[in-house]
């Protein structure tokens, strides 16, 4: 019996991955290698709806897909990518963009939310279909499960509504994407503003911890990160946001469940408290950016790894779009 299908992505929009995309998306991805045929891929495409230099993109897409290979992604056991490396993506999100309507891509509020950032008028067309090339990443694998977090569940609903229309109005073509809700990890928020999500767009450098930094930065961070004037390490989200928010972090890391924490730090500080999430912050990165700067130091195995993964991606692709062309009406090209 054939496995399921997972697909999902990364955007090298920085330097690094934060341990919210690591907790919520990158760690979530190494067991469903044993369990599903997956296809994971740095979304260089999505990037540039925020116009890095070509320096900026080149160095980020590398270092992302040394990241990925480095938390436990086997080019042996799934198939990572890079996007643009398939240029069926790009024909396949035209063919979706002629089924969208205006209305339809006007809803999705995380273009709303980014679109603001930008100033009235500033943000790119690119930006606003940016779902709509989503959706061709997942139908273009004929995908079965797609992890998302709650964050991008409108964008898969969207696909699933595109994947329908375009069957009912062409005949049978994609599978229509189930979401696939990965274990729940508990919201990681800005060490410095514990009410607000950890976000390369949103939060200062002090308020984010990266995969790939040092372990004395990170340590600092962690130390300076807020609390409150109170001495109890306890989880309430609304009176002690920053400790709730430590105690997050230290469970995920650890497998600890909180409330066992909690009873562990009764009547200890919040130095030693801050001391040991600084440490188990420290022990899970620390290998994974060896392992990223190795693969970093030698491009042509980084290279011949992607290649795999493009090669596989890419046989897959073209079949879905040859019975796309055909379907849609397009003439054969031989």
């Amino acid at each position: 019996m054939a496995r399921p299908r997972v697909l999902s992505g990364i955007q090298p929009t920085s330097d690094s991955f934060h341990l919210g995309n690591y907790l919520g998306a990158v760690r979530q991805w190494v067991p469903l290698q044993e369990t599903h045929d997956a296809f994971y891929m740095v979304v260089d495409l999505h990037a540039i709806t925020i116009a890095p230099t070509a320096a900026e993109l080149r160095a980020r897409t590398r270092t992302a897909a040394a990241q990925l290979f480095a938390c436990g992604l086997d080019p042996e056991r799934s198939s990572v990518f890079v996007q643009s490396h398939v240029r069926e993506h790009a024909e396949l999100a035209w063919m979706l963009n002629c089924l969208t309507g205006m209305g339809e891509a006007g809803r999705m509020t995380q273009f709303k939310d980014k679109s603001a950032k930008y100033g009235e008028g500033s943000a790119s067309v690119g930006l606003f279909t940016y779902p709509i090339l989503q959706a061709a990443d997942i139908l273009l694998y004929q995908t079965d499960q797609v992890p998302v977090g709650a964050d991008q569940k409108q964008h898969i609903e969207l696909t699933r509504d595109l994947a329908q229309r375009f069957n009912a109005r062409y005949g049978p073509t994609f599978t229509v994407p189930n979401p696939h809700i990965v274990k729940a990890v508990e919201k990681i928020t800005d060490l410095q503003d514990p009410t607000a999500k950890m976000s390369k767009s949103s939060s200062s450098p002090q308020g984010i911890l990266d995969v790939l930094e040092e372990p004395g930065a990170l340590r600092k961070k962690v130390m300076r990160a807020v609390t409150d004037t109170g001495t109890d390490i306890v989880a309430d989200d609304e009176n002690k946001p920053g400790v709730t928010n430590l105690l997050r972090i230290l469970s995920a890391l650890t497998g600890t469940p909180i409330p066992d924490l909690e009873a562990r730090y009764v009547g200890q500080g919040y130095g030693t408290f801050k001391k040991d999430v600084a440490e188990a912050v420290i022990e899970t990165f620390s290998p994974i950016r060896e392992r990223t700067e190795k693969l970093l130091a030698n491009e042509a195995e980084l290279d011949r790894m992607l290649a795999i993964g493009a090669a596989k991606a890419r046989a897959v692709a073209q079949e879905t779009m040859e019975k796309a062309r055909d379907a849609m009406g397009f003439l054969p090209t031989h």
